[in-house]
């Protein structure tokens, strides 16, 4: 329980600094990773969003 824990702290630290990277380390280079990718170089924001609702749906 608590490895799960400091690794959704450090997910969440990740995804801050650059959204792409938590998904990348979860699922590898995987679709969702790209369209991440694609959504944080147009307009962060939406990058963001969409790496919490990813990292959170599991």
């Amino acid at each position: 329980m608590l490895r799960y824990y400091y690794m959704t702290l450090l997910e969440i630290i990740l995804v801050i600094i650059f959204p792409p990277l938590p998904i990348a380390l979860r699922e590898g280079v995987s679709k969702r990773f790209w369209i991440n990718l694609i959504l944080t170089l147009l307009f962060y924001i939406p990058g963001l969003i969409h790496s919490v609702y990813i990292l959170t749906k599991k």
